[in-house]
This record gives structure tokens, sequence and C-alpha cells, in this order.
């Protein structure tokens, strides 16, 4: 894997550890028309086809996002293995919001999301773009422009939803704590919304989430959903993010239902501002999940599997309802052919409450005849 970061002018760079730096070749030929939009989106647009005019060997794909993206590299491969990268393929994902979509498109893959173009495609491009973008002066943005020329060249947008655009305020937590049965492979906007762990800036929470990388990627935030019969608890594990304990015992298909602790790109939070199902937060918070976050995780080689905590997350004092459970122990054997198959949930198993205030939970591929069910 191989990057670069392209900038519109030469700046200072002493750090070794950064990709090297490209500049984009002068735009002033090209006309802009939009009026809330910045013509920087078409040298942004351009950076596909002088990525292909670098003349590199051996490229398969072309994958850009901004400068707020965070992609999981090893969750981006195994998105792009399932395709040949031989043929024309336009992989991505739409926005959250739905008026987004509406005003941009739904055959859009949105930039800061990420989005992959095939090699033999970006080449394609290469020889049209110029061509193509004054043909749309009035469009806002670069990743508009990139699917305007996808259009004249026939190719549609392949639906990826582990590329996240989040077009959202506030706190991811609803949404990662539910992820959809995909690989998680890129966040965005990470610099608007809260640091996906409490208590840390965003970079500190990014370096956390690096832990769970490393030790199984591709199990990264998928969700799974058990039950504890004498209790009447509902448990949602989001493997290396959160667990989830709910009194009371409530259908899976209502369980990976994000709940909605965000809001919409134009601040709403009513349910049809989005373009997937959601669910209110409960107002009482005596009837909220106890959240527990990822505080460390392990790997033992010897018996190859992880052992990750997960500490009760503190709410407010006034919000605090009577609860003796604080820490968990999620335990799981990683497994790096998981998107090898057709997707599935992992199920979770109770494995003990012995210990005073802990709880422990395997995880793992469910059991012939073993559904998400309390029987």
């Amino acid at each position: 894997m191989r990057g670069f970061v392209w900038l519109d002018k030469p700046v200072k760079n002493d750090d070794n550890s950064l990709p090297p730096l490209k500049i984009s070749s002068n735009t002033s030929k090209f006309l802009y028309t939009n009026t809330k939009g910045h013509r920087s989106a078409i040298r942004i647009s351009r950076i596909v086809s002088e990525t292909v005019r670098l003349g590199m060997e051996d490229v398969r794909w072309i994958v850009m996002g901004d400068d707020d993206t965070v992609f999981v590299a090893e969750n981006l491969v195994r998105v792009l293995e399932k395709y040949d990268h031989n043929h024309y393929c336009y992989i991505g994902s739409s926005s959250e919001t739905h008026l987004q979509n509406i005003y941009f498109s739904y055959n859009m893959a949105y930039g800061g999301g990420g989005f992959a173009i095939s090699y033999p495609l970006a080449k394609a491009l290469e020889k049209m773009q110029d061509s193509c973008i004054q043909r749309y002066p009035d469009l806002y943005g670069s990743d508009d422009r990139i699917q305007a020329c996808m259009t004249e060249l026939g190719v549609p947008l392949t639906k990826e939803i582990g590329f996240h655009q989040y077009d959202v305020y506030g706190n991811l937590f609803g949404l990662l704590a539910a992820h959809p049965v995909a690989p998680l492979v890129s966040l965005h906007h990470l610099d608007l919304v809260e640091p996906i762990f409490p208590n840390v800036n965003q970079i500190q929470a990014l370096q956390r989430l690096k832990v769970p990388i490393k030790f199984d990627s591709a199990a990264l935030m998928q969700q799974s959903i058990c039950y504890v019969k004498s209790k009447k608890w509902t448990i949602s594990v989001s493997w290396g993010y959160t667990v989830m304990i709910f009194r009371g015992i409530f259908p899976a298909r209502e369980i990976e239902i994000p709940s909605r602790t965000f809001l919409s790109w134009y601040r709403k939070a009513d349910s049809d501002a989005f373009v997937f199902n959601t669910r209110p937060v409960n107002r009482n918070p005596c009837r909220r999940p106890f959240v527990f976050m990822l505080s460390n995780a392990i790997y033992n080689p010897s018996a190859n599997h992880t052992a990750s905590e997960y500490v009760q997350y503190q709410t407010p004092p006034h919000q605090r309802c009577r609860w003796n459970i604080q820490r968990v122990e999620v335990y799981k054997k990683p497994d790096p052919y998981l998107w090898d198959k057709p997707p599935r949930r992992n199920c979770c198993r109770v494995l003990s409450m012995k210990k005073k205030g802990t709880i422990a939970i395997d995880v793992g591929v469910c059991r012939e005849g073993e559904t998400i069910a309390l029987h």
C-alpha cells in the first residue's frame, strides 16, 4: 500500500513519518460557478487523474479520502479483495443524512467517507476528466464531479456500507454501537463530532481504537446480542468499542437499530432525517442501557484469543441508577477470514458472573442451531 498527500502549494515538511507530499497542478483554466462552494473542489477531483500520471507500477486501486478521514486499512483491503480490479469499479457509500443525498446524489460516493476506483477505471477517467469537468462548472464539490464523470463512463456506484461519511453532529456512539454487519472501513468528520471514547480527546480516542484493530480488525465494532434469562437482561457487545446491558428483554431486530445520539447534517433529530432506521434515546436514564467502554485489550497467542476489558461509563450523578456491574470481560478468537463468508453476526454467551461487579462474555461464530433469541 502506497500513499500521497496532495496539497495546493508547497509546505515545509521535516517529518519523515508523513507520506510523500504532492502538489496539484494549476486549475485556473477551469470554470467554477457554484456560489456556495470553493473552486478547490476542481483541484481535489483531479487528484485521481494526477495520481495516474505518476506512472506507478503494480497498482490495483486508487483510494481517496479527506484530510479528516481515518481508514482501517486491513478492512479496506478486505472489501476491495471481493472485486476484480481488472474491471471498472467505483466503490464507496452515501451520506447518512437523507437531504444530503437529495441535494447531491444517492449515486455518488461521498469523498469524506472515502472511495476506491479500480486502476483501469482511473486510467479511463484520466483520459476524459478534464473535458468532463468543463461540462459541470455548477457542481459544488469534488466527489460530485467524480460521480458526473463516472456517469459519462457508464460506471455506477457499488455501495459498501463500511465507508462512513458521517454527515452528522453530536455523538457517534449510537452508530458505532450498532454498526451494520460489514467491515468498518472508514470514519469521517471526527473533528466535528464528540470523541468516540469519553473523557479523552479525539486523537487519544483513536489511539485507543488502534489496540483492537491490531488484534482483530475484521471484528471491529461488530455487534453481538445475547441475554441473561435469570436477570432479564439484554446484552449488546460492539467488539473493540462498547458493551451495553439493558434491563429487560428486547428483540435483536430492535437492538440492531442505532439510537439517536446524533443529529443530522442539518441538526435535525427526527427519525426521517436519516437513510436508515433509528430509535430514540429513552428520556428516563434508568431505562437506558448501562454502558461500558473499552479500556484495554490483550491477545493470548497460546490460546489464540483476545481478552478485552470494558469499564462502566459514569453518567452524571443526577442520572445514576442502582447497578452493581462495573466491568465486563469479553473473550473472542480472532477471525481474519470473517468476511470471506456471507455476512452473519457473531453470537455472544455469558460465561460467568461469579466475580463481584464483573460479567464475562464469550463472542464467537454462532453454533449449529444457535439463534439470537431468548428461549
